[in-house]
């Protein structure tokens, strides 16, 4: 009998000692990314009202995400659940300031800081309910990188807090970084290893963290005439954190706005031709800065238009922009759109009166509530509105304008900085690749690959179209900027992104509130060539007002 009862009472010990282990182990298993049957998905989105959101696929059918966060799983597995929320507080829509006072105050690490970011995005990316595809690739040296940084910091090196050193930053994939491939989204580049661009070694000269790639609209954009925005081959469909199957990204840099809006790193790069910032930023109620083309270097990013290309930050207020700015400054002689005042071209995030700033309020907006109501902020608080009509009807050869410097600059970019893993040398040999397998290629079809392998402009015919449009847009925005005496054009979302990019004038785009449904909307400002520190001041003084920006709910 007492062996009986001493069976019964080891067993029912082992069965105590044994459930937890058993239920703790899978409550702490990894989470492991599984492409699922995305059928009921698209047939959703299929019934969507807007048409760009009938979505042909979500996931890529190359990526397998496991491979994002395969080089840190050592790191991982010692970054407890606990820790990662805790530090929720300290990161989750900080500015890079905040976060390094945190990390002065030793409540955090570099290297903890840049394992946040690796953990969230494995924890989102592998929710089939929460995913957004925003990231292409993870720098595997990042958390190495991170701690190398920390080291310094102890050994005495001083940290200003508008600093970005020890800041993880994504770059859209279209910037050279040798770390990982640059691809533009295309499978064509999927293997161009290529060295880092200028402003990529100037983030790593000034101490940042680069965390990675972000997903973009496939070859920014100028690919195809119906593929939505935020598609690529190599990094599937990109999704707005604000409403994931209601709302599109906006592009190109769609990666780098959706990841700024879900805090999947400190801060973003992206690039612009025309909107290719302020369309995504604002769609993602995110900060962006188009600068103007030559105060950025463009040396190693795969191009569209060397008339218009430029990079520019994204992030989720004006002092990480300046901060970002800042870091990425400095005078390249390689390209050729740089004038000397480039050398040192810097901005100033400072508080300015807006007392005697005058501000063109467009009449076409008289009926949006969220406008009048960021023009009352403005007035209250002693700016000037000047009422300004604008008629910027995009000019049907605006396309053939970019169609044909993409042909130019494309071939040169394949010469002189794709890797020589890259078969591809120009826009027929591009336009072939893809049509031997379009289903996974171009599946949403190639419709300006096929334009521009068609089109025939001689250099003095481009040179002419150029000249032409710039000429135009220029004239326009000058007379209303002279006849009003304006300091700053006040715009919403990518509204007049065109006009601004032919005529070669900054845009700054900032969080201005949420429609009825959700949907962001954002507050654009447009300045004249180099005033960029013009629309810092104002758009400051407009953030600090308004408030208005707020975490997704479901990335909280």
């Amino acid at each position: 009998m007492n062996c009986i009862r001493k069976f019964l009472l080891l067993k029912l010990l082992l069965a105590l000692f044994c459930a937890p282990l058993h239920v703790g182990a899978a409550e702490n298993a990894a989470p492991v990314w599984e492409r699922y049957d995305e059928t009921a998905d698209l047939q959703e989105l299929a019934q969507h009202e807007n048409q760009s959101m009938h979505f042909k696929l979500l996931n890529s059918k190359v990526l397998d995400k496991n491979a994002l966060w395969s080089p840190f799983l050592n790191e991982l597995s010692s970054f407890a659940a606990s820790r990662y929320e805790s530090l929720k507080s300290l990161i989750l829509e900080k500015d890079i300031a905040s976060i390094q006072r945190a990390v002065a105050n030793g409540e955090l690490t570099y290297a903890e800081l840049t394992t946040f970011y690796i953990y969230r995005i494995r924890e989102i990316e592998t929710d089939d309910s929460r995913f957004i595809n925003a990231v292409i690739a993870l720098n595997p040296r990042a958390i190495e990188r991170a701690h190398s940084l920390d080291a310094q910091r102890e050994q005495g090196r001083v940290v200003a807090e508008g600093s970005m050193f020890g800041i993880p930053v994504l770059l859209k994939d279209n910037i050279g970084f040798d770390g990982l491939p640059t691809t533009a989204g295309s499978l064509a580049l999927a293997e161009n290893r290529t060295a880092n661009a200028f402003i990529a070694d100037r983030l790593i000269e000034n101490g940042a963290v680069i965390l990675g790639k972000a997903n973009l609209s496939e070859w920014a954009y100028f690919f195809c005439m119906s593929c939505p925005s935020g598609y690529s081959a190599m990094g599937g469909q990109t999704l707005n954190p604000y409403g994931r199957k209601s709302f599109g990204t906006g592009g190109s840099s769609s990666g780098s706005a959706a990841a700024m809006a879900a805090n999947l790193a400190a801060v973003a790069v992206g690039s612009e031709t025309s909107g290719s910032i302020l369309s995504p930023a604002s769609a993602n109620s995110s900060v962006g800065l188009k600068p103007t083309t030559g105060s950025l270097s463009r040396t190693g990013i795969v191009p569209i238009s060397a008339t218009l290309d430029t990079a520019g930050p994204i992030t989720r207020s004006v002092a990480d922009a300046v901060t970002l700015f800042n870091a990425m400054a400095g005078f390249d002689g390689a390209d050729s759109a740089m004038p000397l005042i480039s050398e040192d071209f810097t901005l100033i995030y400072r508080e300015v009166s807006l007392s005697g700033k005058r501000l063109g309020i467009l009449d076409s907006f008289e009926d949006d509530p969220f406008y009048q109501q960021a023009i009352s902020l403005f007035t209250n608080n002693g700016a000037d509105a000047v009422p300004v009509s604008l008629n910027a009807p995009r000019s049907p050869r605006f396309s053939e304008l970019l169609g044909g410097e993409m042909v130019r600059d494309l071939a040169a970019y394949l010469e002189y900085f794709a890797s020589s893993n890259v078969s591809l040398s120009n826009i027929a040999d591009l336009q072939k690749f893809n049509a031997e397998d379009s289903d996974l290629r171009a599946p949403y079809g190639q419709g300006l690959v096929d334009m521009m392998a068609e089109l025939e402009l001689s250099a003095e015919e481009l040179e002419a179209l150029r000249a032409e449009l710039q000429t135009a847009a220029r004239d326009q925005l000058q007379q209303i900027f002279a006849a009003g005496e304006l300091n700053v054009l006040l715009s919403i979302n990518n509204r007049n992104a065109g006009l601004a990019a032919l005529a070669n004038y900054p845009a700054l785009t900032i969080p201005m509130g949420y429609q009825e449904d959700g949907r962001p909307i954002g507050l654009t400002l447009i300045a004249p060539s180099f005033q960029e520190q013009e629309l810092i001041d104002v758009g400051s003084a407009f953030e600090q007002l308004s408030r208005a920006r707020v975490l997704p709910e479901d990335f909280r």
